[in-house]
């Protein structure tokens, strides 16, 4: 790794590499990743050194022990931190995220609640500096989301990616509240789902356009010149697979296929995922199933202002902060907690 380290830094003061702005945001990325681990080895190589120095001199003077002492309770400390550092990172944890949001139970106010959590989202992206497209969906009658589909990308010089932050975002969303269509002021439940996946890199996964069927077909919702009077709206079918996936928030039907393939790559290296390592099936079968309020990660409780991640316990009643984008204690909480689960079971705790 530190030699690795070493390589990159060599590699991003040369301006050539900044040509290809794809490959040196890959590389800033990883060294981003790197340089807490190198700067911990050379902090505990220093440390060990000075300690070695200390304690042959408080042999000759006393008033080198206590130095040496101090010294001594560091390296427990920085060695606990690199042991961290060191744990398996999720192999995704660089990547940007497709992310989609479904209305279920609850009906109209299901759909109210995606279009929140939509927004949620979007104002958690413009907090961190990320840039945040909402790809397809389909509107309700009330400005709700039936579904809605939207691509998030980080920043180039951030250490992790979008996955890193949200990807334990996915699973059944509950809300509770007096709904706009309640006449009686009765609190109801609803529940909306989220799927993430890691958008695909284009080495990761190839389609062959023979397995493609695509549809072209005219833009329907809200939109400028242009949109609904031309037949730009796209819709891709894997056949192999049943995958589909729409688009129509482009004016052009290349534009609109483009974004639609991002969506299926990223759809597509989930499942191969599913298929490949029980874990990460385990981990995509843990998001959604069904839409049901029963089968909830986090509950949003409007009467309390109340938010809870059912899965480590997080309560808090900021329910207004939250909603307009303020995610990271509860996503703190969560990466915590399996920061924990995979440091235990590197101890084999």
């Amino acid at each position: 790794m530190l030699a690795e380290h070493a390589e990159l830094e060599r590699q991003l003061a040369d301006p050539s590499v900044h040509a290809d702005q794809a490959n040196a945001r890959k590389l800033g990325r990883r060294y981003a990743q790197l340089t807490p681990i190198a700067r911990t080895v050379r902090e505990l190589e220093q440390v060990h050194n000075d300690l070695t120095a200390a304690r042959e001199l408080a042999a000759e003077d006393e008033s080198f022990a206590a130095e040496a002492e101090e010294l001594a309770q560091r390296v427990p400390v920085l060695e606990s931190r690199l042991t961290e550092l060191l744990l398996p990172r999720d192999p995704h944890d660089g990547s940007d995220v497709v992310m989609e949001i479904k209305s279920g139970e609850g009906g109209e106010e299901s759909a109210l609640f995606a279009g929140d959590l939509l927004r949620m989202y979007l104002r958690y992206a413009e907090r961190h500096g990320w840039k945040a497209e909402v790809l397809d969906g389909t509107e309700s009658e009330l400005g709700g989301y039936k579904d809605v589909t939207v691509a998030i990308k980080g920043k180039a010089d951030d250490t992790d990616g979008v996955w890193a932050r949200l990807k334990f975002e996915g699973g059944v969303h509950r809300v509770q509240r007096v709904p706009v269509t309640e006449s009686q002021g009765r609190i109801h439940t609803s529940a909306a789902g989220v799927l993430v996946f890691p958008e695909a890199e284009d080495v990761e996964v190839d389609i062959d356009e023979r397995d493609l069927r695509v549809d072209v077909f005219r833009s329907s919702g809200k939109g400028g010149q242009g949109v609904n009077t031309t037949d730009s709206a796209v819709r891709l079918t894997h056949l192999p697979t049943g995958i589909v996936v729409s688009c129509q928030n482009e004016r052009s039907q290349l534009q609109n296929k483009a974004r639609a393939m991002v969506v299926l790559k990223a759809r597509l290296v989930a499942l191969a995922e599913e298929k490949a390592q029980q874990e990460a099936s385990a981990a995509r079968r843990g998001q959604i199933r069904t839409v049901d309020r029963s089968e909830r990660v986090r509950t949003y409780n409007f009467p309390e202002s109340r938010i809870s991640d059912h899965r480590v316990g997080y309560k808090a009643h900021n329910l207004d902060q939250v909603l307009d984008g303020d995610l990271d204690n509860v996503l703190d909480a969560l990466a915590e907690a399996d920061r924990a689960e995979r440091l235990a079971a590197s101890t084999g705790a």
